[in-house]
């Protein structure tokens, strides 16, 4: 079966990319173009036709054409380049839907084909979706080392430090009569600690990868009626909370998506800080206290004109707190004092908020101080990593001269868990998870 798609965003635009792959993609080009020769690896110039009734689709197009193996899928690919108004990629996807056996592809189905001809691994695979769905400068840089292949190396090169260390131990089953020297048993164990301790650097990497890729968590807790709603709205430059005098308005966790300066920020106004007067205000701060527990910055708004400042919020500041003292176009001198980042702002006039902007990109870059060569950027590779970590575990507690064969199951577990982050092994359960999230014609 050959499958295509339109590659690129939906017009109306310059281009449009439309790929087809698939064993009859050359016989399908030549219908569609009427050229009797296409050249490969190099553009081809044409007009595109309906067969059905040889009317022009469009008269000046493009065609790449990749013979397989040598193409992103492994099999047979073109790409179209056509003129991006939605009639025209409409109609060719059309023709495209009445050539014999073709369909269209499903989402990320020719990046999941090149995964199965073993064009890219895993890893690689799920960091081109990383790539597409990069929002900012961070995430790019990222999904970019993961492309490049620099974890999938770094997890390659631990499997086959397991996998030689396994042959050793193998070895010894299967000749009992011819004992291995005891250094090489010593350096198979001492082998496996190394490997153990590698996993478990890996691991210790407080979620930097996975925060990069889905963002940083950034909650604006405080006192109530104090501008955390207006704080909001201002850095996201747009209405995004209800801003009212009325104090507690906001009782439920309002949440938005920002790019601060390359950083992926997940920006999150809660409910003010007081002695709740009723069950919903109740709810409001349990969330918002749970919120800034989870947070990896909080801003804590503080009305600067204030005398005193609620216990409970005095709490919440620490290391991972910066203090916005709200309202100095009333009071202009610094009312309060916190052994922590403290800013004088005014919200009202957009004063100082540049300087808050700044100590968040601050703050947030000194968390990215990881010198691990591959950052876990998914829950389903730290999973593999924790239960390859278990099997280790087990391999060392166990005595090698008595449970050799045991021993050699739990190394056999631990390279099969290491393996699937890459796709080394039946990992077929796990693809339409990774998939599904790209867009269709990737």
């Amino acid at each position: 079966m050959n499958i295509y798609a339109l590659s690129s965003g939906r017009g109306p635009s310059g281009i449009a990319i439309v790929r087809i792959s698939g064993k009859d993609t050359l016989k399908v080009c030549k219908n569609l173009t009427k050229l009797k020769e296409i050249n490969s690896n190099e553009v081809n110039h044409c007009k595109l036709y309906d067969p059905k009734n040889d009317k022009v689709i469009d008269p000046e197009s493009l065609l790449l054409w990749f013979p397989g193996p040598n193409s992103y899928t492994g099999d047979d690919l073109a790409e179209f380049q056509i003129h991006g108004s939605n009639a025209v990629i409409n109609a060719l996807l059309k023709a495209l839907s009445e050539q014999e056996n073709c369909r269209l592809s499903e989402p990320g189905e020719f990046t999941k084909i090149a995964f199965q001809n073993d064009k890219i691994d895993l890893l690689k695979a799920e960091s081109i979706g990383d790539l597409i769905h990069a929002e900012t400068e961070l995430q790019r840089a990222q999904a970019v080392k993961l492309v490049q292949g620099n974890a999938s190396n770094y997890y390659n090169d631990l499997r086959k430090k397991l996998i030689k260390s396994l042959s050793y131990i193998e070895a010894q089953i299967d000749f009992a009569e011819d004992d291995l020297p005891e250094k090489i048993l010593k350096e198979v164990k001492n082998s496996i600690k190394e490997i153990h301790k590698d996993i478990h650097k890996i691991i210790e990497d407080n979620k930097i990868g996975e925060k990069i890729r889905d963002g940083f968590r950034v909650s604006i807790t405080g006192e109530v009626n104090a501008g955390k709603s207006s704080l909001l709205n201002l850095i996201a430059k747009r209405d995004v909370a209800i801003v009212s005098d009325q104090a507690g308005t906001t009782r439920d966790v309002i949440e938005t998506y920002l790019n601060i300066d390359g950083y992926p920020v997940i920006l999150a106004d809660t409910a003010g800080i007081r002695a709740a007067k009723n069950e919903v205000e109740k709810k409001g701060i349990s969330l918002a206290l749970g919120k800034s527990k989870e947070a990896d910055l909080n801003i804590v708004v503080i009305d600067n004109s204030s005398k005193s400042v609620n216990d409970e919020i005095k709490k919440m500041v620490n290391k991972d707190t910066i203090v916005l003292l709200n309202k100095s176009d009333i009071q202009d001198k610094q009312n309060h004092k916190f052994d922590t980042d403290t800013i004088l702002a005014s919200v009202k006039e957009n004063k100082n908020i540049e300087s808050l902007i700044k100590k968040i990109k601050e703050k947030l870059s000194k968390k990215l101080t990881s010198n691990n060569t591959a950052l876990i950027t998914r829950e389903r590779h730290r999973v593999k990593l924790n239960q390859c970590l278990i099997e280790i575990d087990n391999f060392l507690k166990k005595d090698q001269n008595k449970d050799l064969e045991l021993a050699a199951e739990d190394l056999r577990m631990a390279t099969r868990h290491l393996g699937s982050i890459v796709g080394k092994v039946d990992v077929e359960e796990i693809l339409g998870s990774i998939f599904k999230d790209f867009c269709i014609g990737k």
